[in-house]
């Protein structure tokens, strides 16, 4: 398939969704929901061993921006707004049609997302690296959750990800004030996995997406969905998720490779089942 706002490829287990649109800081149009859709139903398809991206199978899948920014969000200009200031566009429908599938979709794909901001990632575009369970950022980047400014609530998961992951009061400011918050503060609030330095970024992202396109995928799968859904169990209810998981893990031909290259001092070599 040939894409007008993306770039997608699938190669040696990875899968790496590039948002293409750098003149408008990749911000989303209809055009980009609709592409975006079709790479990540790709992806769902070829989960598990089945084709994806021309018959190649992703086992993680790196989500970035190309140019100077990775998302900044929703393209305003792809919005009308009457004269007498009314968005000629229900919002609510915007969401349930494009950015709740997406972000649902990018939490419960079966494989690591690494959401690699190489710079602003502002409104909906900051929210949506938000929802990659693992995201890298260069020391450039900054994260804005611009939604105040245009009276609204941040949007794509935002109000539910920052308590989470920095706290009431912290979630509180960034959501009420809409100030840049830097990728080295984001780290160091625990916003995001890692801040990188610019010239390295690149490595850096690529010799993660190798190790985890290397590492047990359905076991990486499993641990990524208990602990989001941890969030909303009791202690009790989770040991009984893990028990399940190791379960049906233990029947697996990457446990059996494990336990038998541990065994044997030698390093695995998984494949994925």
């Amino acid at each position: 398939m040939s894409y007008q706002t993306i770039l997608f490829e699938v190669a040696d287990g990875i899968a790496r969704l590039t948002l293409n649109r750098p003149d408008r800081l990749n911000s989303f149009n209809t055009t980009m929901h609709a592409e975006v859709r079709a790479a990540l139903a790709s992806l769902r398809e070829g989960a598990g061993g089945g084709p994806a991206g021309g018959g190649a199978t992703a086992r993680v899948l790196v989500l970035s921006g190309a140019g100077r920014g990775f998302c900044a969000g929703q393209d305003l200009g792809d919005r009308a707004v009457s004269p007498g200031g009314t968005a000629a566009v229900d919002l609510g429908e915007s969401i349930d049609k494009n950015y709740k599938p997406l972000v649902m979709t990018l939490r419960n794909l079966p494989m690591p997302v690494i959401g690699a901001v190489n710079g602003v990632a502002a409104g909906a575009g900051a929210n949506i690296a938000l929802a990659c369970d693992l995201v890298i950022a260069t020391r450039s980047a900054s994260f804005i959750q611009a939604f105040s400014k245009l009276g609204l609530v941040p949007d794509s998961g935002g109000t539910w990800f920052l308590p989470r992951l920095v706290g009431t009061a912290r979630a509180m400011g960034l959501a009420f004030l809409g100030d840049k918050l830097s990728a080295e503060q984001a780290a160091q609030w625990g916003l995001i996995w890692r801040c990188v330095e610019d010239a390295e970024f690149s490595g850096v992202v690529d010799a993660l997406a190798r190790q985890l396109a290397a590492a047990p995928t359905q076991g990486l799968a499993r641990t990524k969905q208990a602990i989001y859904e941890s969030w909303g169990r009791s202690l009790e209810q989770q040991l009984d998720a893990e028990r399940d998981a190791q379960r049906e893990l233990g029947r697996t031909a990457d446990y059996a490779e494990g336990v038998a290259a541990f065994t044997e001092k030698r390093a695995p070599q998984f494949t994925g089942r």
